[in-house]
C-alpha cells in the first residue's frame, strides 16, 4: 500500500512512500473555498481549484481558523473500561506519587548562581551509590528582572522543580539579593521535609562550592536509606508531547501514544497534554470530553488566553507549522492540531492546569503551556509528570528533569537517529498491529519507570529546564 485514506470523510489520501512520503493528495476534485478534510474533520480550505490526484499542501490549502470563537458545551465522551492493575518498582516519597529515579537535584533560584551549581554537579559526576541515580544540576536564565505572570511563573516553576518525586534530595541554591528571594520560595512550598530538601545563600558563605558539595553529600546520605518498591502504576503520571512532527504524527506515532494514556488512564494512571496553542482547530473535540462544565469552561479560557497572547502580539493565530513540520506534510495548525490531540487519546478530561499548578486529579489533565517543546516537556514535569512520551518526525536530542523517552512516527528516522529514539512507532506503516504494539510501549514504560533501563536522554545527559516566559525583561 502506497496512500492512505485516514476516514471515509476524507478528500485527501496520504502518500506512505517515496518523495513525498507524509503528504497528501486530492482524491477528487476540490473547489476553491471547499474545506480540505483529513481524519474526517477541516484541516483548512481550498485557496484554488484542486484537481484529483494533485499534491496538496500551502500552495493550494490554507487555514481557516480566526481569532476568539464562542463554544458550547456538548458533552460526548465515555468512560474507559478499567483493566486490571499493573505495577512498577518506585521510590516511595512521604505525602506524595513515587519517583521513578532517586536522584539528587541542585536548583539555582536566580540564573547568577548557574556556574556555581553546575561546579557542584561536576563535582558528583559519574557518582556510583546504591539507590542514587545521579546529582544534577537545573540552571535557566531567571529568577530576576522579571515582573508579573513571569516572575511567578518562575517562582511556581522551582517550587515544582523541588516537591518533584524523581528527587530524592534537592539543594536550593540561591543568590541573595535576587527577586525569587528564598524566603519567597520557602513561603510558596509550604512544609518540606528538612532531610529531602536544603537551602543555601551563596553570598553568606566563604565558599559556596564547598558548602554545596557538603550538603550535598549529606542529601546522598539521606536519600541512599531509599531503595525501590513495587508500586501500583495509578502514581505515574506521564507527560505527552510531540515535536519536529511530520505527516505520520497523526497516524502512527500519536494514535499510539493515546491508546497507551487510555490503558494507563485504564489502571488509575494519569497523562497531561499541553501545547495549547497547537489544541487550536481541534479545542472543540477536547471541550467535548471535559467530564463536567466547569472543566469545560476552563478549557474555554485556555485557548481563549492563548489566543488573546497572539492577538496582543500582533500575531496570527495560525502562525503555525514550523518549517520543518511543513516540510514532513502538514500544512496548516488545524492539520498539526488534529494530530497532537490523538495524544490524548479518548479519555474524559479530568482536570486542567495552569502553568506549574501540581496534578492533584487522575485521568486525563490538560495544562496551559505553549507548544515550544522545551518548554511544554518542562511544564509536564514541574506539574509532577515522572516521565515523559515525546513522538517526533523530524528528531530532536533534547531532554528535560525527567527522563523522556523519545518515539519516532517512521522508522527511517528510527534507523537514522539510534542515539535520539528509543521506541519506533513507524511499524504501523508497515503492518504492525496497534494493540500489540502499544502493549509493547507499555511494557517498556514500566521498564524505564522501574530503573531496569535508561531513556535516550539519560544516556545522552539531556536535561534541560525550561521555564516559561512572556513579558517584561528588567
Amino acid at each position: 500500500m502506497d496512500r492512505i485514506k485516514l476516514s471515509p470523510a476524507d478528500n485527501v489520501e496520504v502518500v506512505l512512500r517515496g518523495e513525498r512520503s507524509g503528504h497528501k493528495l486530492a482524491v477528487r476534485d476540490i473547489a476553491e473555498g471547499e474545506p480540505v478534510i483529513k481524519y474526517g474533520y477541516p484541516i483548512g480550505v481550498a485557496s484554488r481549484v484542486i484537481k484529483k490526484g494533485e499534491w496538496v499542501h500551502s500552495h493550494n490549502l490554507r487555514s481557516g481558523l480566526s481569532g476568539l470563537l464562542e463554544y458550547e458545551y456538548k458533552p460526548s465522551f465515555s468512560d474507559i473500561t478499567p483493566q486490571p492493575p499493573a505495577s512498577f518498582m518506585g521510590y516511595p516519597r512521604k505525602g506524595g506519587r513515587a519517583g521513578i529515579r532517586n536522584e539528587i537535584w541542585i536548583v539555582p533560584t536566580v540564573g547568577c548562581v548557574n556556574e556555581a551549581a553546575r561546579a557542584v554537579e561536576r563535582r558528583f559526576a559519574g557518582l556510583r551509590r546504591e539507590n542514587i541515580d545521579g546529582v544534577y544540576a537545573f540552571p535557566h536564565p531567571y529568577g530576576c528582572s522579571q515582573l508579573g505572570d513571569d516572575a511567578e511563573h518562575t517562582l511556581d516553576a522551582l517550587v515544582g522543580m523541588i516537591r518533584h518525586p524523581n528527587a530524592g534530595g534537592v539543594l536550593v541554591m540561591g543568590l541573595g539579593c535576587e527577586n525569587t528571594q528564598l524566603s519567597k520560595v520557602k513561603e510558596r512550598l509550604g512544609e518540606w521535609d528538612d532531610e529531602r530538601v536544603r537551602f543555601l545563600t551563596c553570598q553568606d558563605e566563604p565558599d559556596e562550592v564547598e558548602s554545596a558539595c557538603r550538603i550535598v553529600g549529606e542529601l546522598i546520605e539521606h536519600a541512599s536509606g531509599t531503595g525501590r518498591e513495587k508500586t501500583p502504576v495509578s502514581e505515574l503520571a506521564v507527560g505527552l508531547k510531540c515535536g519536529g512532527s511530520d505527516g505520520f504524527s497523526g497516524i502512527t506515532a500519536n494514535p499510539l501514544v493515546g491508546r497507551f494514556a487510555d490503558r494507563l488512564i485504564a489502571m488509575g494512571g494519569s497523562a497531561i497534554l499541553t501545547e495549547v496553542p497547537e489544541m487550536f482547530g481541534a479545542e472543540t473535540i477536547l471541550m467535548s470530553r471535559c467530564r463536567t462544565r466547569e472543566l469545560f469552561e476552563k478549557t474555554v479560557s485556555l485557548i481563549n488566553r492563548k489566543k488573546e497572547d497572539f492577538i496582543a502580539h500582533g500575531c496570527e493565530v495560525y502562525e503555525n507549522p514550523s518549517p520543518g513540520n511543513r516540510a514532513g506534510g502538514i500544512t496548516t495548525l488545524e492539520e498539526k492540531s488534529l494530530g497532537c490531540t490523538f495524544k490524548g487519546g479518548t479519555s474524559p478530561v479530568e482536570g486542567v492546569l495552569s502553568y506549574a499548578e501540581p496534578l492533584r486529579v487522575r485521568g486525563l489533565n490538560l495544562l496551559d503551556c505553549p507548544g515550544n517543546d522545551l518548554v511544554s516537556s518542562c511544564g509536564e514535569v514541574i506539574s509532577g509528570a515522572q516521565l515523559v512520551l515525546f513522538t517526533t518526525g523530524r528528531g530532536t536530542p533534547f531532554g528535560a528533569p525527567a527522563p523522556v523517552l523519545k518515539i519516532s512516527t517512521n522508522s527511517a528516522l528510527a534507523k537514522k537517529k539510534p542515539g535520539w529514539i528509543d521506541f519506533d512507532a513507524g511499524r504501523l506503516l508497515e503492518g504492525a498491529d496497534m494493540d500489540t504494539l502499544c502493549g509493547e510501549l507499555f511494557e517498556r514504560v514500566i521498564s524505564v519507570a522501574s530503573g531496569e533501563e535508561q531513556t535516550k536522554t539519560e544516556r545522552n545527559f539531556a536535561r534541560d529546564l525550561c521555564i516559561y516566559r512572556s513579558g517584561v525583561t528588567l
